[in-house]
């Protein structure tokens, strides 16, 4: 019995180098802040990836798709339970990310005998201001980011999820220097991150590339991948619906660049 202890630590190294390898492959999905809104987007193959949760609350996923479907029903139900027992307004990201999903993940994570959820997640909830939007990004494990919930750190206007860290930094690290003013340059940012995040993804770029490089990897990925890209409205005094497709006019005066 004196190495029980061990053998967990060494299945739950064995169960992250999985996930980790399952995920790697992942393609990047990008969230940003504006004055208009949030902004979803990803690029995908053959499924969608962006849903909408709640009134002001959407998610985007890599990972598994059955356990990406789990885990959104989980979000539904949470946020439905609590706007019908309560009210709309008492919804919130932060109490469900903190007290009902990382300890759900992080429980599926740790019980060895368990099926653990393949899969990452990027909540948003939009706030009535841009300074308000909440990005929370949560693993596999239970561990969580969010842009807004550490004292002594400058607030993101953005979230990620890549398949890789090193993916992720990259994505980041161009969002972080965008200078978003609309939707258009609020779309082309999240394209250049998306690229970015699956470039280095590879294993033979193991540094960001230039500009010119990344838009012509790109231009070379479209086709092979189809956009989705989804927007929380700010500030819809005339309607509830806060959840909208981005047209398909938008996306295409964006995507024209890199064709």
């Amino acid at each position: 019995m004196i190495d029980e202890p061990y053998r967990w630590v060494e299945a739950i190294s064995n169960r992250r180098e999985y996930i980790e390898n399952e995920l790697a492959t992942g393609s990047p999905t990008i969230g940003l802040s504006f004055s208009d809104g949030i902004l979803l987007l990803t690029f995908g193959r053959d499924r969608r990836k962006i849903f909408e949760v709640y009134d002001r609350i959407a998610m985007g996923a890599i990972g598994h798709p059955g356990d990406i479907e789990r885990l959104r029903m989980m979000a539904i139900e949470l946020a439905s339970t609590e706007g019908f027992t309560r009210s709309a307004a008492d919804v919130s990201l932060r109490r469900m990310a903190n007290y009902s999903f990382s300890p759900a993940l992080k429980q599926a994570f740790e019980q060895i005998y368990g099926a653990p959820y393949l899969a990452r997640i990027l909540f948003t909830e939009l706030g009535e201001t841009p300074e308000s939007d909440l990005f929370v990004r949560l693993d596999y494990d239970g561990a969580m980011h969010a842009n807004s919930m550490r004292a002594g750190k400058s607030r993101e206007n953005f979230g990620a999820i890549a398949g890789t860290r090193r993916g992720l930094e990259q994505v980041e690290g161009v969002l972080s220097r965008a200078k978003i003013s609309n939707l258009q340059s609020a779309l082309e940012a999240a394209i250049y991150a998306w690229g970015a995040g699956l470039y280095v993804a590879a294993e033979d770029h193991a540094d960001a590339p230039e500009e010119s490089v990344l838009k012509e990897f790109v231009k070379s990925r479209l086709a092979q991948y189809s956009v989705e890209a989804a927007l929380l409205e700010r500030g819809g005094a005339t309607s509830h619906v806060a959840f909208v497709e981005v047209p398909e006019s938008d996306l295409e005066v964006v995507l024209s660049k890199f064709r």
